[in-house]
């Protein structure tokens, strides 16, 4: 199921989800997995493209993941011309205000602004509600904007949270979470699924950081190269002077 809808509205980002509790998971992301960031690029471009724009990114930076720009212009780019071109989307900011109530939001330095540890929880913690207007709710993000668009891969899944208070009278939340019905994917293929966008949605919002950390290593042990040298230096001056 192919481009579906996307849209979160922004919040600030917190260890915990602010009205529920819930503790978010870490997410097992790493930004050199580059099979882990070509499946996130493919995950990207099929179900959140149609409705998220990423005008910052252009298509053929993907490059830097070892895909050719004929690989790119095959597979992943559905919604523009020519690989130099930005990850746009056609929907206007008017029409996406008008079927979700807010426009989608460029995702661009999403991964930035709201970390990887808070997408992940959130794209793992959707559940079936009655009660909102496209059926699905988030412990995370309650009451988002945005449906479920992976739903068809983890399939349906309901929630009930049950609320109860220990010896001090505190009260605290259990989290009962169901399966209504099953998805494409096993759990496991699921969470695979939704660490490889994270790290491709952490990855756009600062493409360079992996060279530019590579750069600072070389640059700090260069440094310490020319500290030896230059302590080895001054010691020699100095017992000179002395003499």
């Amino acid at each position: 199921m192919k481009k579906l809808l996307l849209a979160w509205l922004f919040a600030p980002l917190a260890a915990h989800a602010a009205a529920t509790g819930y503790k978010l998971e870490r997410a097992p992301i790493q930004r050199n997995d580059v099979a882990s960031l070509q499946a996130g690029a493919r995950t990207f471009v099929n179900y959140c493209l149609n409705c998220h724009g990423a005008q910052y990114m252009r298509y053929n930076r993907l490059t830097d993941l070892g895909l050719s720009e004929a690989q790119i212009k095959d597979n992943l780019v559905f919604a523009a011309d020519k690989v130099g071109e930005t990850m746009k989307v056609s929907m206007s900011a008017k029409d996406g205000k008008a079927w979700f109530g807010v426009p989608p939001p460029d995702l661009s330095v999403i991964g930035r602004s709201r970390g990887a540890d808070w997408l992940y929880t959130y794209l793992r913690t959707f559940y079936r509600d009655p009660k909102t207007a496209s059926g699905w709710n988030n412990i995370v993000f309650p009451n988002a904007a945005m449906p479920h668009v992976l739903w068809t891969l983890q399939g349906e899944r309901g929630l009930e949270i049950v609320r109860q208070a220990d010896k001090s009278g505190d009260e605290t939340l259990e989290y009962k979470w169901s399966q209504l019905s099953r998805g494409e994917q096993s759990a496991l293929e699921y969470d695979l699924t939704v660490r490889d966008l994270v790290n491709f949605l952490v990855y756009m919002g600062e493409p360079a950081a992996s060279s530019r950390t590579a750069i600072g290593v070389v640059v700090l042990l260069v440094l310490g190269l020319l500290f030896v040298f230059a302590y080895a230096m001054k010691r020699e001056f100095w017992k000179d002077l002395k003499h």
